[in-house]
């Protein structure tokens, strides 16, 4: 994207309602809407919407960058007008494109954020749809604040409306001492329903999945998480609570083992010193200086989310051999997992029995490192 080719009043907004907004909204493509300019005054925003993405078309003219932009939806919502005309004998609603201020950088993001108004749309089509199985899920869920809901049909593919189910009141963010997360960490469930315009003794399951924000993972994996069964005849108001009280012991555990990290990396200086850096919040990463005679190296330790049940991942880096083909880049081991190891023994022995078996593999890697040495002359 040549920022130089979009209009500044044009490129201000944007940049605005990209650095602001709490969505995380992406600009797909951008292009010009004459041949007579090159100015790039048109562009598709990827925002976010029942955990998955929408595209509007935002529309302005580089030729008369006073007026406001136009938006244009995607070919299933041709019903969505956010701002209909008045009726005969009614003062129009004011709204953003109303009273439309082309030098006020925050004029995108309130038009975006005013069409909201979107997801009141969605829920009406919804309600709207003739399938008894969904008319009674929507009327069991509706005391549960945040869900989202989208209506998907086409020519090409099956009716199904996808719900969004915001899970856990509890506040992550401050179950994590010290975290330095920008946005509120949260996890979904993705519910998908196919649209049945008939009766059926028997419906099948929805298809579940559970999302997170991304940078949950650093806590706690989602992808490891293992969804209660479905079981036949049951409705969401009955899957929900056997689910979410699941889903609290899991994360109450994983923040317990932030603890437990932090010990054992605290054991690690025992044999090992201080570490040169360590990760403060989560303890998931730490790496020392080690030394086997004159050879100096350094230690990187991985923990993973299940320590220790599983055993950190260590590479170790040499302080003197350099691969002169890669930009001088330090000589590192593979992978090492293959050492004694228990989850049964306590933090000093674990840190004991590394220390120890490092002692003979720190020669292997400086036989290794020797050789990678030789092959580059």
């Amino acid at each position: 994207m040549a920022v130089d080719s979009i209009p500044p009043i044009i490129l201000t907004q944007l940049n605005y309602l990209l650095t602001h907004s709490p969505y995380s909204i992406k600009v797909e493509q951008m292009w010009s809407g004459s041949k007579n300019h090159g100015y790039l005054d048109r562009f598709t925003l990827l925002i976010p919407f029942c955990l998955d993405y929408i595209k509007w078309d935002v529309i302005y003219n580089a030729q008369f960058p006073l007026l406001p932009p136009d938006v244009i939806f995607g070919p299933e919502d041709e019903t969505f007008r956010p701002f209909p005309a008045a009726r005969e004998g009614e003062i129009k609603a004011k709204n953003s494109l109303s009273d439309w201020n082309c030098k006020d950088p925050t004029r995108l993001l309130l038009l975006i954020h005013e069409l909201s108004l979107y997801m009141a749309y969605q829920k009406k089509r919804v309600g709207e749809v003739d399938d008894e199985r969904l008319k009674f899920e929507i009327n069991t869920m509706y005391s549960r604040e945040g869900i989202e809901m989208y209506m998907s049909s086409g020519v090409d593919k099956p009716e199904e409306v996808k719900f969004a189910v915001p899970l856990l009141e509890m506040d992550l963010n401050k179950m994590v001492a010290g975290s330095t997360w920008r946005h509120q960490q949260k996890i979904y469930l993705q519910v998908i329903y196919p649209v049945s315009r008939k009766y059926l003794a028997m419906a099948s399951a929805p298809r579940l999945k559970l999302i997170s924000s991304p940078e949950l993972k650093a806590l706690f994996s989602i992808d490891e998480f293992r969804l209660p069964s479905w079981l036949e005849g049951m409705c969401m108001a009955e899957y929900l609570p056997t689910l979410e009280e699941m889903l609290e012991s899991q994360i109450r555990d994983a923040v317990s083992s932030i603890e437990v990290r932090r010990k054992f990396i605290t054991a690690l200086a025992i044999p090992f010193g201080r570490p040169l850096e360590a990760d403060p919040v989560f303890c998931r990463k730490a790496t020392f200086l080690a030394c086997s005679g004159v050879f100096t190296f350094l230690v990187h330790f991985t923990l993973p989310l299940q320590f220790p049940r599983q055993q950190p991942a260590l590479v170790l880096q040499s302080s003197q051999h350099f691969h002169s083909h890669s930009g001088n880049a330090p000589i590192k081991s593979a992978i090492l997992q293959e050492y004694p190891w228990s989850p049964r023994w306590d933090v000093s022995q674990m840190a004991e029995r590394i220390s120890d078996y490092l002692v003979d593999e720190c020669l292997n890697f400086k036989k290794h490192c020797n050789e990678v040495l030789v092959q580059q002359r």
